[in-house]
């Protein structure tokens, strides 16, 4: 089970339909909604403000979002955000995209379907159009996405709504092996991704 903290009388609450990995931590005001996945090692803080993650988005690995006073710290319905993002006091509108190691700041909006590029710095207070393309420290909007570019976002993250699912059905604590068995099993692209 993952670590789950009230503070000040307030309980995190998780769907059951959610994954939350057990190496997460979750504190205080979190709401993490219907066919949310939540990776390992990621750290919800919602100890200053509220957290909340809307259905079908997920936030991977290593992840650190902090609830600040005064405005809400939002992912919407299929936001995606990357391996070892940081998200801080800020709303991440349906469909986006943070890549990883970026940071978005207090206030900051990424508008429906756009993406922030891996390593991005978003700034306090800057509102990102819907479909643009984030890039830089500090963040500077380069263009529009295409139709393809937002297809392959959203195919991304219907590959995390089937991870959920996967890791609620089949994810288990075991001990390693101390070999290769043969005919070892691989994951198969029809096992790993959904059809399009």
């Amino acid at each position: 089970m993952f670590k789950v903290y009230a503070i000040d009388g307030i309980v995190p609450v998780v769907h059951p339909s959610a994954y939350v990995h057990p190496t997460a931590v979750l504190i205080g005001d979190v709401i993490v909604g219907p066919g949310v996945y939540i990776g390992p090692l990621a750290s919800l803080r919602g100890d200053f403000g509220r957290i909340e993650l809307k259905e079908g988005s997920n936030v991977q690995d290593t992840c650190v979002i902090h609830g600040v006073g005064g405005n809400d710290t939002i992912v919407e319905i299929d936001g995606h955000i990357g391996h070892g993002a940081v998200l801080h006091g800020c709303t991440i509108e349906r469909n986006a995209m943070v890549g990883m190691n970026a940071v978005v700041m207090d206030q900051a909006v990424i508008g429906h379907s756009s993406i922030v590029a891996a390593m991005a710095f978003v700034k306090t207070g800057l509102a990102v159009p819907p479909r643009s393309l984030v890039v830089g420290a500090p963040a500077r909007i380069l263009r529009e996405l295409s139709d393809a570019e937002v297809a392959n976002k959203a195919f991304g993250t219907r590959q995390y709504q089937m991870l959920t699912r996967r890791c609620l059905q089949t994810m288990q604590a075991v001990d390693p092996l101390t070999s290769v068995e043969p005919g070892r099993a691989r994951l198969t692209p029809e096992l790993v991704s959904p059809s399009a």
